[in-house]
């Protein structure tokens, strides 16, 4: 223990003699995400025309961090252009804007902070207004909402303000659909064409899905909606350019066939779980070449589960994606070291790499599965919800990802050597460390939430060293108890007891701030950021 403190005032030392010694603050800022080199993959196995076709892929993703840009803050030239300070240039590259992404404050002088709606809104539109606007484009994901000339609101569909950007994607598009060998590449390269031209998504998810016979992937257009959270509708552009892992995809496609066991297996009543996914969903590990949009703003993606259109996935299924390079990258630089931080020794042994993969693996499969469909007339889950439902969606995913994990190791299913305790200790670890991603995220709420659920349910003791011992028998019970809950707020779009829920479980424990100065004393970043290397 005294050497514990020894070291740990060490470093407290180092990091007030930076502090004086640095030029800009926000060096210290820029440090809290750990680079992390991506470097180029082997393409001994691409053809030629597969290597330019991933060329144009990056091209068109370039074109999606444009617009992504222009959503979520607007010139992003006229930002920089402003700033003299490099090290603050890059913080705001790292949160694609002014604004610090774990809390949403502004960290630039005459900026406010950000607004729950960002750029989908006019700033001064309240949830009041927009209820009020007699206009069924306005909820949308694909239209932005505007101040008419008269003040009045107005929509703007996706492709038409855009329509430059869209231009350009397209044409790249074209040009890998010219080019590659692949007819199920080519018809979904076509038909995602036509979709970003007309914000209209079903065929392009469709053929996205049937494109399974081919080493790259390529997932690009307006997707999640967890940076609108002022009516929790509109969804932000990103892109992710991606090479398949042959083998490992094979390990997980077992899978894909016991969707329907998964969904059955959920905790709670039957009622609240009858949405049936397509047979048409697969599984995928690949290793990611490039991030743009959302994808690379703040906290690193690892892991995917799409589409989210509702018709899609009840009509053929969805993709689940591991990104195998990223969410190594994470438990070597992140989770691994936080666990000596926040575990006792005995707990450590707990810890492995394996289950926190395949803890992301069902945690994606989990957003697959539940309801899509309110069961009582009130729609979509998303709209019945609003602004709340992407923090429930994270919570259910969550905690249903490893219940499943649980479920399926308690039998061996998994032919990995990690057992369901494993796989629940690395899991709370993870929690705890994207808790502090903090209120700002939907993400970060979620952790939040998961974890003072467990401290009420009596789940883990903290001794004053910061150390955590854990019951595991009673974390799963605690899961499964809040799974069931969530699966229930979803299933009837009880909003009032969506936003209670919330409220109870959404503001930080006094634990917080502890294991966030315990951790940054450590020397652990609170994520990462990522330089692809061609």
């Amino acid at each position: 223990m005294k050497k514990s403190l020894f070291i740990s005032a060490l470093v407290l030392v180092a990091m007030v003699s930076c502090k004086k010694t640095s030029k800009s603050p926000f060096e210290w800022n820029i440090t809290k995400y750990a680079e992390v080199d991506i470097e180029a993959p082997d393409l001994s196995g691409i053809s030629d025309n597969g290597k330019e076709v991933l060329n144009l892929y990056r091209f068109a993703a370039d074109e999606v961090d444009a617009i992504y840009w222009e959503q979520y803050f607007g010139n992003k030239q006229a930002l920089l252009d402003s700033i003299k300070d490099p090290a603050q240039k890059t913080y705001i590259e790292i949160n694609y804007g002014p604004w610090n992404r774990l809390n949403g404050k502004s960290f630039i002088d005459g900026i406010a902070d950000r607004s729950p709606g960002v750029g989908f809104y006019p700033a001064d539109m309240t949830a009041e207004e927009f209820n009020a606007y007699d206009n069924p484009d306005k909820n949308s994901p694909y239209t932005l909402i505007r101040r008419a000339k008269d003040g009045t609101l107005e929509t703007v569909w996706y492709h038409d303000a855009y329509a430059e950007h869209i231009d350009k994607i397209s044409n790249y598009l074209k040009a890998a659909a010219d080019i590659t060998i692949k007819p199920s590449v080519r018809k979904y390269l076509l038909s995602k064409i036509e979709a970003l031209r007309t914000d209209k998504y079903y065929d392009s998810g469709v053929a996205w899905l049937d494109m399974n016979d081919s080493k790259m992937d390529l997932v690009i257009g307006p997707n999640e909606a967890a940076d609108d959270q002022l009516m929790g509708l509109k969804r932000s552009y990103e892109a992710f350019v991606l090479l398949k892992k042959e083998a490992r995809t094979k390990e997980l496609m077992q899978f894909v066939s016991r969707i329907g066991e998964f969904q059955q297996n959920l905790p709670g009543d039957p009622a609240y779980k009858t949405f049936q996914p397509g047979t048409g969903s697969n599984i995928f590990s690949c290793d990611a070449l490039y991030y743009a949009g959302k994808a690379n703003a703040g906290v690193k993606v690892i892991a995917l589960n799409l589409p989210f259109d509702n018709d899609v996935q009840r009509d053929k299924g969805t993709r689940t994606i591991l990104l195998e390079n990223i969410i190594r990258a994470k438990y070597n630089k992140i989770i691994a070291p936080a666990a000596q931080v926040l575990l006792s020794v005995e707990a450590t042994e707990h810890l492995v790499s394996e289950a926190f993969f395949w803890n992301i693996a069902f945690r994606e499969v989990a957003h697959g599965l539940g309801v899509k469909e309110t069961v009582n007339g009130k729609g979509s889950v998303e709209q019945a919800l609003g602004s709340f439902n992407s923090t429930l969606e994270e919570v259910k995913a969550n905690a249903a990802g490893v219940l499943l994990v649980c479920q399926l190791q308690k039998h061996f299913d998994i032919h990995r050597i990690f057992t369901k305790e494993d796989a629940l200790t690395t899991f709370f670890v993870s929690t705890v460390r994207s808790e502090l991603f903090g209120e700002g995220s939907s993400l970060g709420r979620a952790n939040i939430m998961i974890y003072n659920y467990l401290k009420e349910a009596g789940v883990f003791d903290r001794k004053a060293s910061g150390q955590y011992t854990l019951d595991l028998k009673k974390m799963e019970e605690a899961l499964s108890n809040l799974t069931a809950l969530v699966l229930k707020i979803q299933a009837t779009g009880d909003k009032a007891e969506a936003e209670k829920l919330e409220a109870k479980y959404s503001k930080p424990s006094p634990n917080y701030e502890a294991d966030r100065q315990n951790l940054a004393f450590a020397g652990i970043p609170v994520d990462i950021r990522l330089n692809f290397k061609k």
